[in-house]
């Protein structure tokens, strides 16, 4: 796939909100084994370039002393303990924890007790507020958080944000001065998030989720590839690159989802894999697969070379973030 591809530089308001019921509550755990329970935990290490996940959410049970902003459709809790269980069940060596919005909007305080409790596995991203005032000198306080590596901004068509927000530009300048990428949530919003990139060429940018509207519960949209062609013209931004991440959830085929490598064929040729970052977004994404069914595809499918999975899975996100788990 790809081979003649030419490597790269280097709210949240989802639709679907559903109550968490007792239904819930209880088949959460559930949902972060693997598919088949004979299946013996994959050993990590097991490549030569550590397995990294570029985006997960870790959090804990919505409690009066730590409530949650909202409740949207997934697990009762998913802790960082769990993560690491489930991330362990399939040999991923370590993941970017991005603090979720849903839950706590710009508290990343669960975030950084995961990653204090798992440093080796962890390193962070928070959302930051664009109509703080002091939203500068807070990344400037997160840069100096131990296991830090960017920045969030929510710009999708819910959050009503233009590119030339003041609050956006006040963000982008503060986190090219401490050379922190910021991860662009711009899904259906892709013109916007586009002029944003190029308003700020200094900045490093991460785009989220493949620049693409994804379920938070079956089915795929009727279109899920609709704005593929954006998608492509995005990647001629030299200080951009992109999350291959919840690419699964866009599958209209069940388990392993073939019919997702043709579009994202054309993502790797137009990025080159030193600028894709594999990712499940988990739990979002919880609904529409598990786990183990976001990462299994990936690493078995024949559409990838073995030096391309590298990349992709892992190697690509170390590029983009200055940061690898300790793994074996």
């Amino acid at each position: 796939m790809a081979k003649q591809s030419s490597p790269g530089d280097r709210l949240i308001d989802r639709r679907t909100v559903l109550q968490v019921g007792v239904a819930l509550a209880t088949a959460g755990p559930v949902l972060l084994r693997r598919t088949h329970a004979e299946a013996q935990p994959r050993p990590r290490g097991a490549s030569s370039v550590p397995i990294i996940d570029s985006q997960v959410h870790a959090y804990a049970a919505n409690t009066p002393q730590r409530p949650w902003s909202r409740v949207p459709n997934w697990p009762a809790h998913v802790t960082g303990d769990e993560m690491v269980a489930a991330m362990d069940q399939v040999g991923v060596d370590g993941a970017i924890a991005v603090s979720p919005f849903s839950m706590y909007r710009y508290d990343a305080s669960y975030a950084v007790e995961v990653q204090q409790a798992h440093p080796d596995r962890f390193a962070l991203v928070k959302p930051v507020d664009p109509d703080d005032p002091a939203v500068a000198e807070v990344i400037a306080d997160w840069k100096q958080t131990p296991g830090t590596v960017g920045i969030r901004i929510i710009m999708t068509k819910e959050a009503n944000r233009a590119p030339d927000d003041p609050g956006l530009d006040r963000i982008c300048r503060a986190a090219a001065s401490q050379d922190f990428p910021v991860n662009l949530l711009c899904s259906g919003n892709l013109d916007a998030g586009t002029a944003l990139i190029d308003r700020h060429p200094a900045t490093r940018f991460v785009v989220d989720h493949l620049g693409l509207v994804q379920p938070s519960v079956p089915p795929a949209p009727p279109q899920p590839w609709a704005d593929l062609p954006k998608v492509l013209a995005l990647a001629q931004r030299p200080n951009a690159v992109i999350k291959v991440s919840g690419a699964c959830t866009l599958s209209k085929e069940p388990y392993p989802f073939p019919d997702i490598w043709d579009p994202l064929a054309r993502v790797f040729e137009a990025w080159g894999f030193e600028r894709c970052l594999w990712g499940t977004d988990w739990t979002r994404a919880f609904a529409v697969v598990n786990y183990e069914q976001a990462v299994e595809p990936f690493r078995k499918t024949e559409r990838l070379s073995d030096s391309e999975r590298a990349m992709l899975m892992g190697g690509a996100c170390a590029k983009a973030y200055g940061w690898s788990p300790k793994h074996g």
